[in-house]
């Protein structure tokens, strides 16, 4: 007969079943058996394939993955032509540019910055609240006196495109957010992103460097035609961005207000944790809005991406269109999504 420590130790390295929805996961209580020490960065939506890109540079080279993430993202915070995200964004219902941005790294350390006008990468200032205050968050005028008493240049963010399309939106300011942000292109014969000129979204980027750590980044210029000083989930660490060392990390996007509710990048950490693949976990993550409120799930988009120790990730969300970006050794690929509807 077998000891009790034996028993003790087999149960505790063994499957237990989680029910989760419909489906009965087999969990290994054991995540984690070693580190993949292989670089990858994921990133969300189509546009995430060229930020991927400016945080393999940093990557390919031995770096940090919380420098990669950085680096990747100010790629779109800079692209006038992604109303979604950093300059060109698309305004609140004043016609003023703001934006959110979050980082974190492997050792817990994060910064935030909300409503930020007049800076084009807001994630760097992020960076800065991160390393420079003893602070996490700083928001409107206090984050732009912030950025500009470090050497940040004033510009403005509100692109010729943007404001044609406020003053469009304006006409009827008929508030309804769009479901999928369709790669933020535009339909060339009508001149206006598919799904109408409030279709938005976000970047959500991860990444893992050769020595096995962590970093995250997560920034937008918010939902278009937003009242004036509203924040999302983005910035908001624990909800739109979450990285713990020993896990791994998650990110969101989609309509923050619903992502906030559940704190989902942290549940989806949490969940990897107790043996929940990535996929899993954020399939779990969109099961908890819908059964929070089932028709409104049916009505917005929220989506969630997660990677784990292992490099191995996976991504789900409420309504069919999400796409992500990976780069490694192996592939540069996007995927999509499984979704409940």
């Amino acid at each position: 007969m077998p000891s009790r420590r034996k028993f003790l130790q087999s149960t505790l390295l063994g499957s237990a079943a989680v029910l989760t929805g419909d489906t009965l996961w087999a969990r290994p209580y054991k995540l984690i058996e070693q580190v993949i020490n292989e670089p990858i960065v994921i990133s969300t939506w189509d546009f995430g394939k060229a930020a991927n890109v400016g945080a393999w540079e940093v990557l390919k080279k031995g770096g940090r993955a919380v420098d990669a993430v950085e680096a990747g993202v100010q790629i779109p915070e800079a692209d006038e032509t992604n109303q979604s995200i950093g300059y060109g964004g698309l305004p609140d219902r004043d016609g003023k540019v703001t934006l959110d941005a979050c980082i974190m790294d492997e050792h817990y350390n994060c910064g935030s910055v909300m409503c930020l006008e007049h800076i084009m990468h807001p994630i760097s200032v992020a960076r800065m609240v991160m390393e420079k205050t003893p602070h996490i968050i700083l928001v409107g005028d206090g984050a732009l006196q912030f950025a500009l008493a470090n050497g940040f240049e004033k510009i403005n963010l509100l692109t010729a495109k943007s404001e044609k399309d406020w003053k469009e939106w304006l006409k009827t300011a008929k508030y309804e957010p769009v479901k999928n942000i369709e790669n933020q292109l535009y339909d060339k014969n009508k001149g206006q992103m598919p799904g109408g000129p409030n279709n938005h979204d976000t970047i959500g980027m991860l990444a893992m460097d050769a020595a096995g750590n962590f970093g995250g980044a997560c920034t937008t210029s918010g939902m278009a035609f937003k009242m004036h000083g509203r924040v999302g989930d983005s910035p908001v660490i624990g909800a739109g961005l979450y990285v713990d060392n020993e896990v791994g990390g998650a990110t969101a996007t989609g309509v923050g207000e619903e992502v906030i509710r559940i704190v989902g990048a942290h549940l989806i950490v949490e969940l990897m944790r107790q043996g929940y693949p990535p996929e899993a976990a954020c399939k779990e993550g969109v099961e908890r809005i819908i059964k929070r409120n089932p028709t409104r799930a049916k009505e917005v988009q929220v989506g969630f991406l997660a990677m784990n120790k292992k490099g191995q990730f996976g991504a789900y969300c409420l309504q069919k269109g999400f796409t992500y970006a990976v780069k490694s050794n192996k592939e540069e690929k996007i995927y999509t999504a499984q979704s409940i509807y």
